[in-house]
């Protein structure tokens, strides 16, 4: 195995620190303690770069530690991030600039998460593959509890120092691991994990996973992994069972917790969940869940009492409706499509019904697009009325089209062959 040496200086070099300021500006995100945007950070550039060059090539750069928020999870829970200054992001994208190319090659051929030109698409692909064509029809949940937050930082260590060997940057990355967490105005050491929301975190919990993924290979075992979702396949239930107490010590030696509630093995001909999706032999769908979920955000989106304008809240509504409809397109998903966007036009129809308070602004509607029979004097609050014959004349699909609504039935389903490798 090569390894590396000297890569403090590439770490850097300012045209490498330029190169990361531009990714971090382009990943946008918030502040971290010292509450520089940023914008701010970008007022003094060249300034700001030089002040980083010099403190990376002097050995006095210090990380701050990171900001401590909470996203709420779909099952109630809440998910802590841990957000760093914007000149910690832009030294932790400075150095994974220089190693994930060191990495990258040698890692396991089904790992896909944070991986540059790897998608979730092509993970459920090749899981499909695994159940279908290989008639590997068993599968293994794994399911891991608080993955990022429990890496031990002297294995972090140790799987870098398999291939680097530069100790001022090694130095540099424990700096990071070490920087200690801000939760309400008190700073915490962190002793164990790496915060979501760092930028290098992701890579280094790959370069951690990697140990299992290639352990596993070595033991002939078909896995597909996209970061802490893995997927474990065998012909039978008793090597599923078998592969899973295998996979269970691999990774309690690694000193990561696999939760036994939340671990299953499932057949492809009832589905197996995976990034959403459900597999079911040649069927790919959409998981219920999901689905819920999605239909959740939209409710929240478009309330029928809310003072934004029915043009904002179309506009609000398009790019979260083309990024779902992106991400699940591989799916066997047509129908579903259809019958979301059916219900989202009517929930939007019923906005609009709120608007015009009365029967009087619909009938002037009607007329306007050409209707000439006896216009009915209908409630403008009902539900029930916004999927009736005559508000749908009133307010076509053609003219959601023309409000420019994003539609997910003018996207083509069914195409997760074209992620297959």
């Amino acid at each position: 195995m090569r390894k590396y040496y000297s890569l403090i200086d590439k770490v850097y070099a300012r045209k490498n620190l330029y190169a990361a300021f531009e990714s971090v500006k382009k990943n946008k995100g918030a502040s971290g303690i010292d509450h520089q945007s940023i914008q701010d950070f970008e007022g003094k550039l060249v300034e700001n770069i030089n002040q980083l060059h010099e403190e990376l090539r002097s050995k006095t750069f210090q990380p701050s530690p990171v900001r401590r928020v909470e996203i709420p999870r779909p099952d109630g829970r809440k998910r802590p991030l841990g957000i760093p200054n914007v000149r910690d992001r832009i030294v932790q994208q400075a150095i994974l600039n220089v190693i994930q190319p060191i990495f990258e090659p040698d890692f396991h051929p089904s790992s896909y998460g944070y991986r540059p030109g790897r998608s979730c698409q092509q993970a459920v692909a090749k899981a499909q593959q695994f159940l279908v064509r290989y008639d590997l029809s068993w599968a293994v949940d794994m399911d891991l509890s608080k993955c990022f937050d429990t890496l031990d930082h002297e294995l972090i260590l140790q799987s870098l120092n398999k291939k680097i060997s530069d100790g001022t940057l090694l130095k540099l990355i424990r700096q990071f691991l070490k920087s200690g967490v801000m939760i309400e105005g008190v700073i915490k050491e962190t002793e164990i994990g790496s915060p979501q929301g760092g930028v290098i975190s992701p890579l280094l919990m790959n370069i951690y996973l990697d140990e299992f993924d290639q352990k596993m290979k070595s033991l002939g075992i078909r896995i597909d992994r996209y970061a802490d979702d893995i997927l474990i396949f065998a012909p039978t239930k008793r090597k599923a069972e078998q592969y899973q107490r295998i996979a269970t010590g691999i990774l309690e030696s690694l000193k990561l917790t696999v939760n036994p509630e939340k671990t299953h093995i499932c057949n492809v001909s009832q589905g197996v969940r995976y990034l959403g999706f459900l597999i079911r032999g040649n069927y790919v769908l959409v998981d219920k869940e999901r689905i819920k979920r999605f239909k959740d955000k939209i409710r929240r989106m478009t309330p029928r009492n809310s003072g934004i304008p029915l043009t904002r809240m179309i506009e609000m509504l398009t790019p979260v409706l083309r990024g779902w409809g992106q991400y699940f397109r591989v799916a066997n998903c047509k129908g579903i499509f259809s019958d979301l966007m059916e219900w989202i036009r009517r929930r939007l129809r019923m906005k609009k019904m709120r608007e015009w308070k009365s029967w009087k602004a619909f009938h002037k509607q009607l007329r306007r697009n050409g209707f000439k029979g006896e216009c009915p004097k209908i409630s403008m609050t009902r539900w029930r009325n916004s999927a009736c014959f005559h508000m749908s004349f009133a307010l076509p699909n053609k003219w959601f089209n023309e409000m420019k609504l994003f539609d997910l039935t003018s996207l083509k389903t069914g195409v997760l062959f074209n992620y297959v490798e």
